[in-house]
């Protein structure tokens, strides 16, 4: 009987381990605090564990794994399976993907921009650069054009940008810069006191984060139709965590890829739709800019900087040309399909 007890014991503690040690668990880092912005991983995590009854699972930290600028790089040491980051915090890493952050290239809406980014992710010299930070890209965050808020009077026209010190980053601030304004890509976190001791006038941010970050509560006005362009934040895995997956492991990861993004879609719609309600409750004015006016800024800041951004990535040894015509293509495909 004694045999048979410790035979029994010794068979539970071993399926114990063997379940164990058959649960995955991923840890994910980004920064800030739970937001639009952040939405679609949650529901990723949330699908992926419901889809392997709680054996992948993923725990999601904001700051306490990494640095938001130095989340690819600890994917590429491994020091956590899946990050978010963005383009414009370390553009020399990420050279391909910044087509998607060039100023004025006419993307409209949210689903347009998932189509763009995920066609640039697919690209074969897009997912070769990531390969050697160790990353594989998994999906967007999709974000509208960004707008200014600012203190003290409107700008409203390319002269008043001139001197305006701006937190822009990427494409944006190149854009800026084009017109004589101060571009700064201090992170996201920082803006806030900078605006609050006047370090910065402005701040370029999608509306998610000019409510996050706390911008909205130092402005006094918005630019409603500036639109000079967006940032491109994916989501990544690190390559060798993603191919430790069993079959279906990563079955669920990538089915859950889809109906994360359309929840996203979902939130962000929700606060697009209530924003200017949160502008008049904050007291903010909403500024229009002429057409005569955004004629000049693209005229500036578009073109002449799309050009640039293909010479200077050729020269890398990237496919730039194949990659903006990618996007342009892509654009004109999903107005089409719509």
């Amino acid at each position: 009987m004694k045999n048979l007890t410790t035979q029994l014991c010794v068979a539970a503690l071993t399926t114990a381990f063997a379940t164990e040690a058959m649960a995955t668990e991923w840890n994910v880092s980004l920064w800030g605090k739970r937001r639009a912005f952040t939405e679609h991983v949650h529901k990723l995590a949330e699908l992926v564990e419901e889809k392997t009854d709680g054996e992948f699972t993923m725990n999601i930290s904001y700051g306490g794994l990494s640095k938001n600028t130095e989340n690819l790089d600890g994917i590429s040491i491994f020091a956590f399976e899946m990050a978010q980051f963005c383009a414009g915090y370390h553009p020399d890493k990420n050279r391909a993907i910044t087509v998607l952050e060039l100023p004025f290239m006419g993307v409209n809406t949210l689903e347009e921009e998932v189509a763009v980014a995920q066609a640039v992710y697919d690209n074969p010299a897009v997912a070769k650069e990531m390969e050697q930070w160790g990353a594989r890209l998994l999906m967007p965050t999709p974000m509208p054009q960004y707008n200014l808020v600012g203190t003290g009077e409107p700008r409203d026209t390319l002269a008043s940008f001139d001197g305006m010190r701006v937190r822009a980053t990427g494409g944006i601030g190149r854009a800026f810069e084009a017109v004589g304004a101060v571009p700064t890509s201090m992170t996201a976190s920082e803006v806030y006191q900078a605006m609050e001791a006047g370090v910065i006038d402005t701040a370029s941010f999608a509306q998610h984060a000019h409510l996050s970050f706390g911008t909205i509560n130092e402005a006094d006005w918005w630019t409603a139709n500036l639109n000079p362009g967006t940032v491109n934040c994916p989501v990544v895995v690190n390559i060798d965590a993603y191919e430790a997956l069993s079959d279906a492991e990563r079955e669920a990861l990538e089915s859950s890829v889809e109906p994360a993004i359309a929840h996203y879609l979902d939130n962000y719609g929700e606060l697009l739709a209530r924003w200017d309600s949160v502008l008049d409750e904050k007291g903010v004015q909403k500024v229009m800019i002429s057409d005569e006016e955004l004629a000049k800024f693209k005229e500036t800041a578009g073109d002449p900087i799309h050009t640039a951004w293909i010479e200077e990535m050729a020269a890398q040894g990237l496919p730039a040309q194949e990659l903006y015509d990618l996007v342009q293509d892509t654009l004109a495909e999903t107005r089409a399909s719509n």
